[in-house]
């Protein structure tokens, strides 16, 4: 499965990367190298903990385009 990852540096430097289509996936790295090996770690629990609920695996995400 292929997920979009968003990484954000937070104010100590830190990167946080968060998996939009899994509600509360969220890990986070000292790089961004780091960063995405925890989230995809992360993904694979996040998954196996919803399928133990029967849970969704996944929401859906959009793109949306917004003039400003």
């Amino acid at each position: 499965m292929t997920f979009t990852v968003t990484m954000t540096p937070d104010e100590d430097g830190t990167v946080v990367a968060e998996c939009p289509s899994i509600p509360g996936c969220i890990s986070q790295g000292r790089t961004e190298a780091e960063a995405e090996a925890n989230m995809m770690a992360a993904i694979r629990e996040c998954l196996a903990i919803r399928r133990e609920f029967g849970l969704p695996l996944t929401v859906v995400t959009k793109q949306v385009e917004v003039r400003a």
